[in-house]
């Protein structure tokens, strides 16, 4: 910037700021002398003194910028044809950057087609990985769900024969406790009567009041017997409630379970870990991180959105379980839920701790499940269900052999599908064996290999 630039802002700024001066203090004091132009109230006065003021700025800073730079002059004066001219200016600018672009389209069109075609490789792999993970995710899903609901529905059958037996028992009681009324009842007239004949014949008062003890006590026994009686009935009345109530709540979990709002199943582990304590104090903060995994997993699932302790647990089984794992042991340490809780139910979550040996179960190699197939007889669905069944068996066995964790990792899960296309090429009968791909313990999970086996010869391997 020149110094006339400096020079011409300079003077800009100190008109302008002269003017304000002297219009504000001409506004204040038309404001105090309370002064009326045009008829004008003295505040509306003063309001077109400081309007002019502002004209007047404005007009001095334009007149001093016409009559300073000539630029401005001609920018002012020959707008229109200036800005004809950069129009001009800027189409055949235009008109060379659209050369310029076909230019580069042209190159970049072959560049785009290798990169699409390396995009669809990378979109075919992907979506191969996202359809097996999502099979496997879908399975597990669907097995717990199964299980969980053969469970339920289980129990539900057990109390409602249970609670079928109780009602038996209550009528049987009722039954009895009338006969022992009436027999009572029967007592109680023979002793009247027996009372009668003393009255008399008082020769016979020391034979007749034998009598009436004995009576006596026959009614004192059968009213011992029927409220001993009436305590079993009111005993199996409230178990008959409590099974009621237990079946109803089945009734609920069962349906529950198939609507989808069961966010949190009794007994489902919301966290665990194995544990091993080498130092003082090491067990009751494992413990305390344990059940801060917990509540975290208590509030994602019943999507409460916040973040305050939902867990609850009383003391004495905290303090029981950190003597059990105090002993330098690993031990796998799980905390599971004592109830059902639907989405959104916002109360307490009632949990219970234990801990189990975390030990060894299946040594790397060993055969979990096993089953022969003839793929040239299967249809693809046919095929699919037997491995399917052939996990399921994995897991069963694993469960009864030890493992608490139900979930089963299958290795080299991309190589699953070209393992079943080679199976499906076999003429003749294959066992397909599931095997531990290492050491599996009782905190799990089972990771499993699976291997094809015919005459005694392993012919086909899923990581191969």
């Amino acid at each position: 910037m020149s110094d006339v630039g400096l020079i011409l802002i300079l003077v800009v700024l100190v008109l302008g700021g002269a003017i304000a001066t002297i219009g504000d203090r001409l506004g204040t004091r038309v404001g105090k002398a309370r002064l009326s132009l045009f008829n004008l109230r003295p505040k509306q006065t003063a309001v077109v003194v400081t309007i002019l003021t502002g004209t007047l700025i404005a007009a001095s800073t334009l007149g001093v910028l016409l009559l300073a730079s000539k630029t401005f002059r001609e920018m002012l004066l020959n707008f229109g044809r200036i800005q004809a001219e950069l129009r001009d200016r800027g189409r055949d600018l235009e008109k060379i950057s659209a050369d310029l672009k076909a230019t580069d389209a042209q190159k970049s069109q072959v560049e785009k087609q290798l990169a699409e075609a390396r995009s669809e490789r990378a979109q075919v792999e992907e979506q191969l990985k996202r359809i097996n993970a999502n099979l496997q995710t879908s399975i597990d899903r669907q097995r717990e769900t199964n299980a969980q609901l053969r469970t339920t529905e289980a129990q539900r059958d057990a109390t409602r024969r249970q609670l079928e037996t109780v009602s038996s028992q209550a009528g049987t009681l009722r039954t009895e406790i009338e006969q022992l009324q009436a027999e009572q009842d029967k007592l109680i007239e023979q002793r009247d009567q027996v009372k009668a004949q003393i009255a008399e014949r008082d020769e016979e008062i020391a034979e007749r009041t034998k009598l009436i003890e004995q009576r006596d006590r026959e009614i004192s026994e059968r009213d011992r017997v029927i409220a001993e009686r009436g305590e079993n009935l009111k005993r199996l009345e409230s178990q008959r409630a409590a099974l009621t109530e237990a079946l109803q709540q089945f009734g609920r979990d069962v349906q529950l379970i198939r609507s989808g709002d069961l966010a949190i199943y009794r007994t489902q582990v919301l966290s665990s870990g194995v544990v091993r304590v080498v130092e003082s104090g090491g067990a009751r903060a494992a413990v305390d991180q344990l059940l801060q995994y917990a509540n975290r997993a208590a509030i994602q699932s019943l999507q409460l959105g916040r973040n305050d302790q939902v867990v609850q647990i009383p003391s004495a089984e905290v303090e029981s379980l950190i003597r059990q794992i105090s002993d330098g042991q690993d031990y796998l340490v799980r905390v599971q839920a004592r109830a059902n809780y639907v989405k959104g139910e916002n109360s307490a979550v009632f949990v219970y701790i234990n801990a189990v040996p975390n030990r060894v179960v299946f040594l790397e190699g060993d055969t979990i499940a096993a089953q022969t197939i003839d793929p040239s007889k299967l249809s693809p669905q046919d095929f699919q269900k037997s491995i399917q069944d052939l996990f399921a068996a994995s897991n069963s066995r694993a469960r009864v052999a030890g493992v608490l964790n139900d979930n089963i990792e299958i290795e080299k899960l991309l190589t699953l599908g070209p393992f079943i296309e080679q199976l499906r090429r076999y003429p003749t009968p294959i066992e397909i064996r599931a095997v531990a791909s290492e050491v599996t313990y009782t905190a799990g999970p089972l990771k499993i290999e699976l291997v094809a086996v015919q005459n005694g010869q392993v012919i086909l391997r899923a990581s191969g």
